[in-house]
């Protein structure tokens, strides 16, 4: 498989006996169905992003890209509680391309990210309570 990005070949790298393909190249990472959601509850799994953040920051203005496993078109995400962590997905075979530096992001989700989420949520919930008295 090759990168959607760079089209670079991607490397297979194995955690907790989960493996992804990283990009040889730009380093991005390519998940397949629910790999993503599993390494994200893996302590130290934010390991297999190596890459430079920045690098992904430039390629993660390419936003119109195919999947590397299945060709369909990919649709751009962000992601549900860390707003600026954007991501490409695919509709058909499910996985997930995250660019260089974005899943170590995802794994450091701060404190003041937690508490923004928690205000949101709040407020969500009190704006619900009013429209049903």
């Amino acid at each position: 498989m090759d990168c959607p990005k760079c089209e670079s070949i991607f490397e297979h790298i194995t955690f907790n006996h989960i493996e992804v393909d990283r990009c040889s190249q730009c380093r991005g990472l390519w998940f397949d169905m629910l790999e993503k959601s599993d390494l994200a509850k893996m302590r130290g799994a934010e390991s297999i992003d190596i890459g430079d953040s920045q690098v992904g920051k430039q390629f993660n203005q390419l936003r119109d890209i195919n999947c590397p496993n299945c060709k369909h078109s990919m649709i751009p995400m962000v992601d549900k509680d860390q707003f600026h962590i954007n991501y490409e997905y695919c509709p058909n075979c499910f996985g997930t391309f995250f660019d260089a530096g974005e899943f170590r992001d995802l794994k450091e989700h701060t404190v003041i990210e937690r508490f923004a989420q928690m205000i949101g949520t709040l407020r969500s919930n009190i704006a619900a309570g009013k429209k049903k008295k």
